[in-house]
């Protein structure tokens, strides 16, 4: 056993990128966490607005690790850009605090400084999110690849005990409400700090450990400058560089620019959402293009880029969490649990305690299945996790049928729905980042790991638009109610209000109409969660159906 491995089998610089991933984990999460609560009470806008700038700035995230990623694969290294995107993250939560402390001064002023520290965060993490996912894929020996999927859950388990912290932490001291359920709006600041601080943590403890503990199995530094990489690190007969032709390059732009304008003018979509799928799916066509591939490379490649697309599905579901479910645990959610009243920003604090105490058995499992020749392939485990996150919404669309307008849900549905939803994630998310290390080449390590962190962003963009298509939730009707006016009635347009109350509800942030998707109109919760429902189950359907497939186009990968 090398000097570098634990007793586990794991190496040394696993655990070092475990803290530095959990404490930047801690800074995204808790920023999530009451992000769209502080939009539409401090800075006053409508729930709809706000879960489409969640959706977008989540799906942003998700898209600049294209950008990182090539910079680290051809320029700076993965150290450079990882130490690069803490302290820019670090500072975009300083500028969340400065934001969320002048607005009830000076709304102006802190809408500025939220836009400016959205971007800042945006673009940190790009620079971080691909090349820590590269490194742990580099700690370990060509012989030892089939380690990964363990490896990976392991990793994650750090991401999802920073999300637990995050999600636990910035809400007590951002997301305060008085005795009477008064929220104090001027608190979110404390949030927005303490997730800046966390940040600050993860990059000095990547900063000073890095160079003893974060080495190839050889004892190299890991994830330097690229012109230092060596022969060895690379695959027999695998090319050290890619080849693009120059009609490659000019088709990837044109490609670029027309995705964008058929996804703005065609389908609709704003001008962020465009750039995220028309990103995806032109950088994805670039890299297929590349003529050093192998018909080995390439098949494996294109595994990536499919199961990429139903994992698309996936997080449209899954990060609900910030948006929709956060606002039904706000609005019509009884959330005494075992007589505390959880602020709503924080119910979603069990999917990151599920995923502390489920990721170590759920490694175990694979190591376990793996020793007896039974562990399934990563897309029939990923199809697994998208059956599972259909299952939780077709439970919580039961028991949301027959609330009526004033009803409350109990906590214990949306408990059972994080639970059920952690265990999918455990089946899809880390298998994928595992996929893409055991399936990519070298030269586009980074790169792909950016591609595949773009059906992420696809994911978080579609987030966004079933996020904003939620119906009005109780407190819609009960507001309306003590402003004289019958929003059920004006929702089954059986009354056509004045406008007079239209202003009102205009000032009151409640729509008069119901939200539609897909030319269908969303009545109420349920029909709200059959969405979910429906679409990650065929997702399911399908990618298991493709799996023999799949295993032949990974050419004894698993």
């Amino acid at each position: 056993m090398s000097e570098t491995a634990v007793k586990t089998g794991h190496p040394k610089g696993l655990w070092v990128l475990f803290g530095t991933e959990m404490w930047e984990r801690f800074n995204f999460y808790g920023m999530r966490a009451i992000l769209t609560l502080f939009l539409v009470n401090s800075l006053m806008m409508k729930e709809e607005d706000a879960s489409l700038i969640y959706g977008g700035f989540l799906g942003l995230c998700y898209l600049t690790p294209m950008l990182g990623g090539f910079i680290a694969d051809r320029f700076f290294g993965n150290r450079n850009c990882i130490l690069l995107g803490g302290l820019m993250m670090a500072v975009g939560q300083f500028l969340l605090f400065f934001s969320a402390s002048v607005f009830g001064t000076n709304l102006s002023l802190a809408n500025i400084l939220m836009w400016s520290a959205l971007g800042i965060i945006i673009f940190g993490n790009g620079f971080f999110k691909p090349n820590i996912s590269s490194m742990v894929g580099s700690l370990y020996p060509k012989q030892e690849k089939s380690k990964l999927d363990t490896a990976f859950t392991i990793f994650y388990m750090g991401i999802n005990l920073g999300a637990f912290l995050g999600q636990l932490i910035c809400p007590i001291v951002g997301d305060v409400k008085d005795s009477e359920g008064i929220r104090d709006i001027h608190a979110f600041k404390w949030g927005f700090l303490a997730a800046s601080l966390a940040m600050l943590i993860g990059t000095a403890v990547f900063y000073f450990l890095k160079n003893k503990y974060v080495v190839t199995p050889e004892g190299r530094p890991l994830g330097g400058l690229p012109s230092k990489n060596e022969a060895s690190d690379y695959e027999e007969g695998e090319s050290q560089k890619a080849v693009f032709s120059q009609n490659a390059l000019i088709g990837a732009v044109i490609a670029f620019f027309g995705l964008g304008l058929i996804f703005h003018f065609v389908f609709g979509q704003n001008f962020i959402y465009s750039l995220i799928y028309a990103s995806g799916l032109s950088l994805a066509g670039l890299i297929i293009s590349d003529s050093s591939l192998t018909k080995v490379e390439r098949d494996r490649i294109l595994v990536i880029y499919i199961v990429a697309f139903f994992v698309i599905f996936f997080w449209a579901a899954f990060e609900q969490a910030g948006s929709s479910l956060t606002f039904i645990a706000d609005n019509q959610t009884d959330r005494n649990f075992f007589g505390y009243n959880m602020p709503p920003s924080m119910v979603q604090i069990f999917n990151g305690l599920f995923v502390v105490a489920f990721a170590v058995p759920f490694s175990m499992l694979w190591d376990y299945l793996r020793s007896k020749d039974r562990e399934p392939i990563s897309p029939v485990k990923q199809a697994v996790g998208l059956g599972l996150i259909a299952l939780s919404y077709f439970i919580i669309a039961y028991n949301v049928k027959d609330l009526g307008n004033n009803g409350l849900l109990a906590i214990k549905w949306l408990i059972l729905l994080y639970l059920i939803q952690t265990c999918a994630e455990l089946c899809l998310s880390p298998i994928g980042l595992s996929l893409v290390g055991k399936l990519s080449p070298k030269r586009f390590s980074s790169l792909l790991y950016g591609v595949f962190f773009l059906s992420n962003a696809s994911g978080y963009a579609l987030a966004g638009t079933l996020g904003s298509i939620l119906p009005a939730t109780g407190d819609k009707f009960n507001k309306a109610k003590e402003l004289g006016i019958d929003l059920q009635a004006v929702l089954d347009k059986k009354i056509t209000p004045t406008a007079e109350q239209l202003a009102l509800l205009e000032k009151n942030q409640i729509s008069p109409t119901n939200p539609v998707f897909a030319g269908f109109e969303i009545h109420n919760l349920f029909e709200f969660f059959m969405v979910f429902v429906i679409l990650c189950g065929l997702a399911a359907v399908v990618l298991f159906a493709l799996t023999p497939k799949l295993k032949k186009m990974m050419h004894g990968v698993r």
